[in-house]
């Protein structure tokens, strides 16, 4: 069920690299050079990042990293995509979540999404793509490719299959998953962009019931 994710940016006009072919990757090789890069860019912010410390971080050369990830731009993709994988392998694969059973499934989704936007890295990312707009469109394009582009495709993905399923009654999938990621990027969200008061876990989990308890009123079959 998982989508096709262009590449090209929402604009259309944006592109990032392809890696080299070659011989296999080595995941442990790339784990390292994932973390180095998440590290260095969340401390630097994308421009600064400097592929050659990121390198030495990983224990890798340069040109490992280029024959990976084939330029800065799209290891900066891989490292946001990284990210997002925890939220959006829940609607794919093995762990497909039961169209049958949306309430469940939202709880989770919403759980995990929460989760990701509360992560200090991932705030700070949102923070540098703020900082960066009109100057670094290709890095940009690539965040919203891998981040919330991504998690509300595959968002809506799910909802169509409720749908089709009979579970829920949901004409815009897309509009749908866009309303209910939405409703966790509200006042807690903006407290953390700002490095104000963090939120609390039973904060959240009140927030992940009522938001769960909404989209639900809203998209059920009998209304």
């Amino acid at each position: 069920m998982k989508k096709e994710i262009s590449q090209a940016d929402p604009k259309g006009s944006a592109t990032s690299e392809s890696p080299k072919r070659g011989r296999p990757r080595d995941p442990e090789r790339v784990r390292r050079i994932l973390m180095a890069a998440r590290e260095h860019f969340y401390a630097h912010g994308f421009e600064r990042a400097n592929i050659d410390a990121i390198a030495a971080d990983a224990g890798v050369s340069k040109m490992t990293v280029y024959s990976h990830f084939g330029s800065k731009d799209g290891l900066f993709e891989a490292v946001i995509e990284d990210r997002t994988e925890g939220v959006v392998a829940a609607s794919s694969g093995k762990q497909a979540l039961d169209p049958l059973h949306p309430e469940s499934a939202l709880k989770k989704i919403g759980a995990q999404f929460i989760a990701l936007m509360r992560d200090e890295t991932v705030l700070g990312q949102f923070r540098t793509m703020y900082g960066a707009a009109g100057e670094q469109p290709d890095a940009c394009a690539a965040f919203y490719r891998q981040g919330p582009d991504r998690l509300t495709g595959e968002l809506a993905d799910y909802l169509h299959a409720a749908h089709a399923a009979g579970s829920l009654k949901v004409r815009q999938p897309r509009i749908a998953a866009d309303l209910f990621l939405a409703m966790f990027l509200g006042e807690s969200h903006i407290l953390g962009m700002l490095k104000l008061v963090p939120a609390e876990e039973r904060s959240d989990n009140a927030l992940l019931r009522e938001a769960v308890r909404v989209f639900m009123a809203a998209y059920s079959p009998s209304t």
